[in-house]
């Protein structure tokens, strides 16, 4: 017979053996925990190769064809908090579980489409299960995993997947869409979503004592939501219209007031659904400001280079997947083998602020890109760097983000992660497309005169245009880096009490100084 108790204790990284005993399907829950976060990620750019073959077979309008894109990117980023919440309220496995089933309907809905309508609605259907889905993938490792040395391994698995799973992504749709066609990149998720969810039905055992069963805060779902939907489609909508088109500028406008009125509502709340304390720790805010700024220069280096391999080095779908190989090795490498070994070993910003220095260095590189670069000596180091840089910072970011976090939290501040990833995917699509198209132009209006090839012209301005936009990245990397740097000040999970550098291991404030958690007694 077991019985529970409230231990406080001062980190749960730094639990003794003796203390709440492991689960022993741990890690066995990584495995489908991981399957279900590929899966997402996967599709998050799998379905961007396949959608020139999509839009002519649904007769999808040139401008309407960004709706596949970006029904998925309101649905997901804007329900990322609710979905957080719901995951602590109503438990993570559950939601998990509901999660990967009703991502699994949709997809089958988007694979069998027939018009516009059905498919814009599977994708929207996709971000709104994604985003019960994935909070609730990484609050599970976060409640399951506290030893410090088997939380780094963990979370080096997840980091790996969730920096190199897009790239992954771009492979996968080139061989679905090459020799089967677009509809596959939908049907594929469907055997992902199975056995992760029989997997995580029959293995996951979530701790118990871990959920928030307070009452959920209406206020601030509604004005969560809706501001950032309108952040998401304000710069979603910049892309094609630009940054003076009057609705863009309205929703900008719209998400900064609905925004600041939730924060405030959150202050003043008995039950906030983002508690304050998970932003305002500077370690956890930190996390997502620095990784958000990553994935703006990531995601915008894989719009360009998947066009500059296609339009300008003429690869086929199936060669420009695997031309992201340097980068999916680096990552794995940069999160299982360096993050994870000397995660234990150095502070986190030891890792975060030298990785996205890498990856800057690797960006540096890319940014000499002309038409007749060669691929061995300029994008698989460029490519490589980036890899190993971002999956280094990736790992500890990952595990820093609920590190130290109280169990009723876990599912929200999983939810602030991926919410920086999703907010800054759509940022740096929009911003760096923004500023290579303009570039473009430029270019255009420079040489014009001079001109005697007209095609050939076109191809030297879009190249032009992308290297503006990727020294812009090398840029956005360095901040990130100087933000880890300054902000991350904890020290080496399980240094112990004086482990800490520059300041309490926790926060600021103390506020999560203890974390109470249930330890069992047999």
């Amino acid at each position: 017979m077991s019985k529970t108790a409230d231990t406080a204790l001062p980190d749960p990284s730094r639990l003794p053996d003796t203390g709440r005993l492991p689960d022993p399907g741990r890690w066995k829950a990584l495995a489908f925990i991981a399957l279900a976060q590929l899966m997402v990620v996967l599709d998050a750019t799998i379905v961007n190769i396949a959608l020139p073959s999509a839009q002519a077979d649904l007769g999808i309008s040139d401008g309407n064809k960004q709706w596949v894109i970006t029904a998925y990117a309101l649905a997901f980023g804007g329900l990322l908090l609710f979905g957080g919440r719901i995951a602590d309220l109503w438990g993570r496995r559950r939601t998990f579980v509901v999660g990967l089933i009703g991502f699994a309907l949709a997809s089958a809905l988007g694979g069998a489409a027939q018009n516009e309508a059905m498919m814009f609605g599977s994708r929207a259907l996709q971000g709104v299960f994604g985003a019960l889905l994935a909070p609730a993938a990484l609050s599970l490792l976060a409640v399951m995993f506290t030893d410090a040395k088997e939380r780094a391994k963990a979370f080096g698995i997840y980091g790996a997947i969730a920096g190199g799973g897009g790239a992954v992504g771009l492979i996968l749709g080139g061989f679905l869409t090459e020799y089967l066609n677009w509809r596959w990149t939908f049907f594929v998720n469907i055997p992902f979503a199975v056995v992760a969810a029989a997997g995580a039905y029959f293995v996951i055992r979530e701790p118990s004592g871990t959920r928030n069963r307070a009452s959920l805060d209406i206020p601030g779902v509604v004005l969560s939501t809706l501001g950032l939907v309108a952040l998401v489609y304000g710069f979603t909508r910049a892309e094609s219209a630009g940054w003076s088109d009057g609705l863009t500028v309205t929703m900008f406008i719209a998400s900064a007031v609905l925004l600041i009125a939730f924060v405030v509502t959150e202050a003043l709340v008995k039950s906030p659904l983002l508690p304050l304390r998970v932003l305002t720790e500077r370690n956890r805010g930190g996390v997502y400001l620095s990784l958000g700024l990553a994935i703006i220069a990531m995601f915008g280096l894989f719009l360009f280079l998947t066009y500059y391999l296609q339009v300008v080095k003429g690869y086929s779908p199936v060669t420009t997947g695997f031309a992201f190989l340097p980068m999916i090795a680096g990552m794995i490498i940069g999160s299982t083998q360096i993050g994870t070994r000397l995660m234990t070993r150095v502070p986190p910003r030891l890792l975060m602020g030298p990785g996205f220095l890498v990856a800057a260095t690797g960006m540096l590189l890319l940014t000499q890109l002309d038409l007749n670069t060669s691929y061995a000596a300029v994008i698989l180091p460029g490519q490589l760097l980036l890899g190993l840089g971002m999956g280094t910072a990736f790992m500890p970011a990952m595990s820093l983000a609920t590190h130290g976090i109280e169990p009723r939290d876990a599912g929200v501040a999983s939810a602030m992660v991926n919410t920086s990833q999703q907010v800054g995917g759509a940022i740096g699509t929009a911003l760096l497309n923004t500023i290579a198209a303009s570039a473009t132009t430029a270019y255009v209006a420079d040489h014009a005169a001079r001109a005697t090839d007209p095609e050939l012209l076109e191809l030297q301005a879009m190249v032009s245009g992308f290297s503006a936009a990727i020294w812009w990245a090398v840029g956005i990397l360095v901040a990130a880096s100087a933000i880890a740097a300054v902000l991350i000040n904890t020290g080496r999970p399980g240094a112990g009490p004086g482990g800490a550098s520059g300041g309490n291991a926790e926060g600021a404030d103390g506020a999560e100084d203890e974390f109470r958690i249930p330890v069992v007694a047999h």
